[in-house]
């Protein structure tokens, strides 16, 4: 088993620096929290994190499948409870792919394994909660 790690410096107010993987990341409140509005707030990041995961994979899949096609925008919409501590109850990714005769089922298979085998910050948010997904095609 390995280990990741990251670490965050406070920079005043509500605002911290995290570094990851030798990358800056501000985060920072809202103004109506303390904040300055300097950087996203930590819970959006988790949205973040799981576009990205999967992405990486469809489009690392969809190269080793030979199918071209010109974009590829991930969404992510979220469900928050909304008593404390506030969470997210369910997730919906939304893959939306640009380019003309695109085969849905290599798109389809190329989610399907993103999401059941390669993509870990899939498998432990469903382990808390439904994520559901959805496939659309733009020409």
């Amino acid at each position: 088993m390995s280990t990741a790690q990251i670490y965050i410096d406070w920079q005043g107010e509500m605002a911290f620096e995290a570094d990851v993987n030798g990358h800056k990341v501000m985060l920072d409140a809202a103004p109506e929290s303390g904040g300055a509005n300097a950087g996203p707030r930590p819970k959006p990041l988790m949205l973040v994190a799981l576009a990205g995961c999967t992405g990486m994979d469809v489009v690392s899949i969809l190269k080793k499948m030979r199918v071209e096609f010109d974009g590829l925008r991930v969404w992510v919409e979220a469900e928050q409870t909304e008593e404390h501590p506030k969470h997210y109850s369910s997730m919906k990714i939304i893959y939306e792919f640009k380019g003309n005769d695109l085969p849905m089922d290599k798109l389809e298979k190329a989610v399907n394994l993103s999401e059941e085998r390669y993509c870990g910050v899939n498998a432990v948010y469903k382990k808390a909660m439904t994520v559901t997904t959805e496939i659309r095609i733009v020409s």
